[in-house]
């Protein structure tokens, strides 16, 4: 993209010099004779014009899509936003505060929360921000090339100590990422805790187990169509997991009462986490392990 851009660029000062040199006021050009234009050469120039700028914004858009779309098999961690500290959960449990540990040479794809106002995940050094809003899942993914530590920031003006709201991204090499890993402190997998909360909070009774209330079985879910009861059909995503867990009503799954109370105000974002974590893990019908 920045080779077009320059090479643009150049084409268009080239142009501006030239005619700016070849008809300047005090040369003695000829300035008579006037091209003149058919209907076809105007609507081929015009066609050709369309066509140009059609697959500009084609090859754009593609571009732009192409950054909320991880790679397959991408190391997904997620990080919550709060005043003022980014924290971040590792999918075997680690957790760290303002330090986001990760592997060189493999993408990794982050899903933000914010826990209460707008914060901006920025790597200066990366060329990656991307806005964590509340109440939403945002995604983001990325891949460092070399090893080191890079500068994380928030770039959205987030309350009075928004300045130290800072923490740092260690690349490090996959050999010593795996180490790293084996030598934290864990309770568990996060897909584990999830299993715990989802029982602590009583949610078992209903979507497991022989309960009378017909809720909809979990195991399979994440990443399957759910037809819903207005009609529409959407896929059981993170998104989805998430408000199915603080808005029931929203999206009622097909062929069930909305009966399911909000889950709002007794979970928090750290918490959601878990649960999305472990619902995920029943994609394939498979129970999470500690």
């Amino acid at each position: 993209m920045l080779t077009v851009s320059l090479l643009v660029t150049a084409l268009l000062f080239t142009l501006l010099l030239t005619f700016a040199i070849c008809y300047r006021a005090t040369r003695d050009a000829d300035r008579g004779h006037r091209i003149k234009k058919s209907w076809h050469w105007e609507v081929g120039w015009t066609t050709a014009t369309f066509v140009a700028f059609l697959g500009l914004f084609v090859w754009g858009a593609t571009l732009y899509l192409r950054i909320f779309e991880a790679p397959d098999h991408a190391l997904s961690i997620y990080v919550v936003a709060k005043q003022w500290m980014w924290k971040a959960q590792h999918p075997g449990g680690q957790r760290e505060i303002n330090e986001l540990h990760i592997p060189v040479d493999r993408t990794v794809r982050l899903t933000l929360a914010s826990q209460d106002v707008i914060h901006s995940f920025f790597v200066p050094a990366f060329r990656v921000k991307h806005d964590v809003v509340p109440g939403r899942y945002q995604s983001l993914w990325f891949k460092a090339e070399r090893t080191g530590v890079f500068q994380l920031l928030c770039a959205e003006f987030c309350g009075t100590d928004h300045s130290a709201m800072t923490g740092r991204i260690v690349v490090m090499k996959p050999d010593d990422y795996t180490r790293w890993l084996s030598q934290q402190d864990v309770d568990g997998t996060l897909a584990a805790q999830g299993s715990a909360l989802f029982r602590e909070l009583g949610c078992s009774g209903c979507h497991m187990g022989t309960s009378t209330v017909r809720a909809p079985h979990l195991d399979g879910l994440y990443g399957r169509p759910v037809p819903l009861a207005d009609g529409r059909v959407v896929v059981a995503d993170e998104r989805y997991i998430r408000d199915s867990i603080l808005q029931p009503r929203a999206e009622v799954a097909a062929g069930y009462d909305p009966v399911m109370p909000s889950f709002a105000g007794r979970v928090d974002e750290e918490g959601l986490i878990k649960l999305v974590a472990y619902i995920k893990s029943l994609a394939n019908g498979a129970e999470a392990k500690p």
